[in-house]
């Protein structure tokens, strides 16, 4: 049988998947093998005709799970499913069965198994297995992460207690991430002493870094539902600025900062045959991410030849550039399996602000 650890969070975007693949990272060179599932999968793809949550789908590709990608999210929750479970269209599916099920057959296949969680600790209420109650149902110990900060920290953190301590789920640790190098060490020491009394051990997690929570090109086209024309090798460089490229050319490039999306519109010629032009030269490559160019109106016949002639990476999208801006603005990236950059900084950073030897302990 494998030792569990199920992984919560406090709420969305926590770092819990960062979490989740810096442990599967270093826990392979404890256990000969590690194995990875999501219970519950609320973001979904396709991947090799099974629906399944895109965590999955990252750890499979990641680590080499993809045999196990069937059993990796047994409860996918497709776009209709919470009318449809509420509706009683799915009354003959035992959910928690499924689980179990594929739980049972991880386990016995390896000596660490990961469960991660999604979200907050009530996701999942809806069907009745809410990550609370599927932590017990697994009998897996549970660790929470966590947002950095003090008052806020302990207030996410007693709020999600609450609904565990119902569900008797066995909660052994927090893990506070995306902490600021400088207060990293005071924020741990005052909460530990919040939770001194609660048996809760407090462990640190990665510091911030743009690395992690910028997007990627890939990323942008994903959410864009576009494809991205030029350099293809350029789709997991990592986004640090988003900025419009409304004023005059000169002061666009002058306004340039390390690795740059540009939103322009498809009228601005100047523009595009500047940036274009500018790519060729390494200082500006550095700056210059790749461009969106946005509108209904044509990219004219010059424009396009050296824009296409140049490489450099871009995506053409009809909606307006105040759209856009919007949109990516808005967006949190996910890391995925094609983010190398983000895996790689994830596995070399491990080793050094995750205690796993202390986690492990736990379990």
């Amino acid at each position: 049988m494998a030792k569990k650890i199920f992984i919560g969070a406090t709420g969305q975007n926590c770092g819990k998947t960062t979490i989740s693949v810096s442990l599967m990272h270093l826990a392979r060179k404890k256990y000969n093998k590690v194995g990875f599932i999501k219970p519950i999968g609320p973001k979904i793809e396709i991947y090799d005709d099974f629906i399944v949550d895109m965590d999955a789908v990252l750890m499979a590709k990641a680590f080499g799970l993809e045999e196990d990608i069937a059993i990796m999210s047994p409860v996918a929750l497709h776009k209709d499913f919470t009318k449809d479970y509420l509706n009683g269209r799915l009354d003959d599916l035992s959910l928690s069965d499924c689980i179990i099920e594929a739980v049972e057959e991880l386990d016995s296949k390896y000596d660490l198994l990961i469960i991660e969680g999604a979200g907050h600790g009530g996701v999942g209420s809806v069907i009745g297995l809410n990550n609370a109650r599927v932590a017990k149902m697994l009998n897996a110990p549970v660790v929470i992460v966590t947002d950095s900060g003090i008052g806020r920290v302990i207030d996410a953190v007693h709020l999600n207690l609450a609904l565990y301590e119902r569900e008797r789920a066995d909660v052994r640790a927090i893990i506070v991430n995306k902490l600021l190098p400088k207060k990293r060490e005071s924020v741990l020491g005052y909460l530990g002493k919040a939770f001194v009394n609660t048996g809760l051990q407090v462990i640190g997690g990665f510091n911030f870094s743009p690395v992690l929570a910028n997007p990627t090109l890939g990323h942008i086209c994903k959410l864009l539902k576009l494809p991205l024309h030029g350099n293809q090798d350029e789709k997991s460089r990592i986004i640090n600025h988003i900025q419009l490229g409304a004023a005059s050319s000169q002061r666009v490039i002058d306004g340039l900062l390390d690795s740059t999306l540009l939103i322009l519109t498809s009228s601005r010629d100047e523009l595009i045959v500047t940036l274009a032009s500018l790519y060729h030269i390494p200082e500006y490559k550095a700056q210059i991410a790749g461009l969106v160019i946005a509108g209904h109106v044509p990219v004219s016949k010059i424009s396009q030849q050296i824009l296409d002639d140049s490489n450099i990476p871009y995506i053409r999208v009809e909606k307006t550039t105040a759209t856009v801006f919007t949109a990516l603005s808005e967006d949190v990236s996910k890391i995925t399996a094609e983010d190398q950059e983000k895996l790689n900084w994830i596995k070399t950073n491990a080793e050094r602000d995750v205690d796993f030897a202390a986690i492990d302990a736990l379990l």
